[in-house]
């Protein structure tokens, strides 16, 4: 809307046009004020008067305050002062890169270390220490289920097996430990995948998180992006292998040693060899029901070992010493998968991260990575422009409207 004071002999007229105000490409294309006519002495009467010269002098003071012309003017100083700096120096640049990266490494402390989530409370995926170890448990379920006898069909008879295949020149009534290991690698062969698989999965999350805190942190600076990504997966990757390597490390450590310093082995051990007395009633008692009881297992068939009178003792002893120990294994490498997660987040975030992304960003282009950021990106560069625009013509404009309404006052009086 557009105010024209015309003057005429006796009174002031307004003439209302239209106008749509768009800060960015126009302003007022018009607003003018003519000094209007002194008041005569031969005025009209008061009410006359009122209705015609102060009424629509009022209306006109009214019609230019719903331009609300400074709220647009705060808006867009408020959004101005918000942008990145423009940034004129080497030096300038150096800092506001220093400033992204610390202020990235803090958020990665807080939500992948501390399980501090206030920057992002309504963002589960962002919460990051609760959804690690739903993960971490998840692989302990999938393990332990492993552990499960799943069947209590055939009893004994792997082990058994396995003592005929490890007989030698020595006492019968000796437990061969090759016959154990090779029970025992076959086991931990059975859930190899499982961690591997939850190395994969954690370092896949990790990798998302760290992503989309860098490129928030950097958005103001899009030249930086290509770079702090490239040097966050190639960190990752690099790490992700190193827990590769260690994940296949503790397998074949499982699978060569059968060692624990735990009496929590012994205790369980000699519970289910309890069992045992029981075990020799039913081998030796061929009235009594083929079937026992054996906590862990439940009630099982075990009348097909009266054929094996040699070895089922010794196969007896062998399957509840791997029962107790698998325990511990599989305790162990949750443990151990435990310790190495957090050890490789804090790596991750207290030493490589920030290193990681300085040599990628210094190295790239032939060093002038940082020198990048004094151009600023087409679209941060038009935006500045439209914003500095609409204030200058706001501003115009606001002044325009003070010299309206002044004059519109005086005249009033």
């Amino acid at each position: 809307m557009a105010c024209h004071f015309q003057q005429s002999p006796n009174i002031i007229e307004i003439e209302e046009t239209s106008l749509e105000f768009v800060p960015c490409s126009s302003s007022f294309s018009s607003l003018a004020i003519e000094d209007p006519t002194p008041l005569s002495s031969d005025a009209p009467p008061l009410t006359s008067s009122y209705n015609d010269r102060i009424r629509p002098l009022l209306d006109a003071v009214d019609k230019l305050r719903h331009l609300k012309i400074n709220e647009k003017l705060n808006s867009d100083v408020s959004e101005l002062s918000r942008m990145p700096q423009k940034l004129s120096s080497v030096a300038e640049a150096m800092t506001a890169f220093m400033r992204i990266i610390g202020l990235s490494m803090e958020s990665l402390r807080k939500i992948l270390s501390r399980g501090e989530f206030d920057e992002y409370p309504d963002d589960k995926n962002m919460h990051c220490t609760v959804r690690l170890a739903e993960m971490l448990n998840e692989c302990s379920g999938e393990l332990h289920k492993s552990g499960e006898n799943k069947s209590t069909e055939n009893f004994l008879m792997d082990e058994i097996r396995v003592l005929d295949e490890t007989k030698g020149i020595w006492l019968p009534n000796f437990l061969p430990r090759a016959a154990f290991l090779i029970i025992l690698q076959r086991k931990v062969k059975e859930i190899a995948n499982t961690p591997v698989d939850f190395v994969a999965k954690v370092w896949s999350y990790i990798e998302s998180v760290v992503i989309h805190v860098l490129m928030y942190h950097c958005d103001s600076y899009p030249q930086l992006l290509s770079c702090i990504r490239r040097a966050a997966q190639n960190l990752i990757a690099k790490m992700k292998e190193k827990s590769f390597d260690r994940v296949i490390e503790l397998v074949e450590m499982e699978k060569l040693t059968d060692y624990t310093c735990s009496p929590e082995y012994m205790t369980e051990w000699a519970k289910l060899m309890a069992h045992q007395n029981a075990f020799r009633n039913v081998m030796n008692d061929q009235c009594m029901s083929s079937q026992i009881a054996i906590e862990g297992f439940g009630r099982i068939e075990v009348g097909h070992l009266r054929l094996y009178s040699s070895t089922r003792e010794q196969a007896f002893d062998l399957k509840m010493r791997i029962t107790a120990y698998w325990k511990i294994v599989l305790r162990r490498f949750v443990d151990n998968l435990a310790l190495h997660l957090l050890l490789s987040i804090n790596e991750l975030v207290n030493r490589n991260m920030q290193t990681e992304i300085v040599k990628e960003v210094m190295g790239s282009h032939g060093g002038h990575g940082i020198e990048g950021m004094l151009e600023e990106s087409p679209p941060v560069a038009m935006k500045r422009e439209r914003l500095n625009k609409s204030i200058r013509l706001l501003k115009q404009s606001k002044e325009v409207v003070a010299q309206i309404m002044d004059r519109i006052a005086v005249n009033v009086d």
